[in-house]
């Protein structure tokens, strides 16, 4: 599989449900938390200044994006920093906050495979590989990150783009597309100093997005 540079990051197998059972007793296994209006959800990437820079500029992606490879889409912010090392890793170094259209984002959701054999979702092995080969988009659950960017005990959504799915995402669903490598660095900046809780009121306000109907890995766990 061809990915972009911020392709997926193998799940933790290490991080159980079990760890640390009484650190987010509210919080379920798996959740979708999105930045998400009436309309859109903002979902983030990072790119080399060359690709992201003008992105941000526009507003759209340039005609170099390119709309055939696989490209991994996270709603959550830390989890993006987590994996960019807040903007300092080679050919990460713009961060991209990209609002989306909601109906696309669902549309993706709903079209999609796990990227990981399930046998709770999936018949046998090869009903999942004729599933995954046809899928538009593929759904993995990785650990959620705290400030320090350290794995919790429950899991976030990373979300890979295919095919028509990466054209439409984007073609179609783009609503806008903000530069937010200022805001990474001042979060780290606060994060270094020790000053906590000052970095997490410049986090987004990630609440619960409600995934629609067969959302792959949500069917038996809420």
């Amino acid at each position: 599989m061809t990915t972009s540079t911020n392709g997926p990051v193998p799940a933790q197998t290490a991080v159980q449900t079990s760890a640390h059972p009484s650190a987010h007793p509210a919080e379920p296994h798996r959740r979708i938390r999105a930045l998400h209006t009436g309309t859109t959800v903002t979902i983030y990437q990072a790119y080399s200044p060359a690709l992201g820079l003008p992105a941000a500029r526009d507003g759209r992606f340039p005609a170099a994006w390119k709309r055939e490879r696989m490209t991994w889409i996270k709603p959550s912010f830390l989890w993006m920093m987590y994996r960019c090392g807040w903007g300092t890793k080679a050919d990460q170094e713009t961060v991209l906050a990209v609002e989306i259209e909601r109906d696309g984002f669902d549309w993706a959701l709903r079209n999609a495979c796990l990227s990981h054999y399930d046998a709770g979702e999936h018949a046998d092995r090869g009903a999942w590989q004729r599933e995954l080969k046809g899928a538009p988009a593929r759904v993995q659950w990785d650990p959620e990150r705290d400030l320090g960017l350290r794995a919790l005990p429950y899991r976030s959504l990373q979300l890979g783009l295919s095919g028509e799915a990466s054209r439409r995402y984007a073609d179609e669903w783009t609503v806008s597309i903000r530069d937010v490598t200022p805001l990474a660095r001042e979060v780290h900046a606060r994060v270094r100093a020790g000053e906590r809780a000052a970095a997490a009121a410049l986090l987004p306000e990630e609440r619960p997005y409600p995934a629609p109907e067969g959302t792959p890995g949500l069917r038996r766990v809420s």
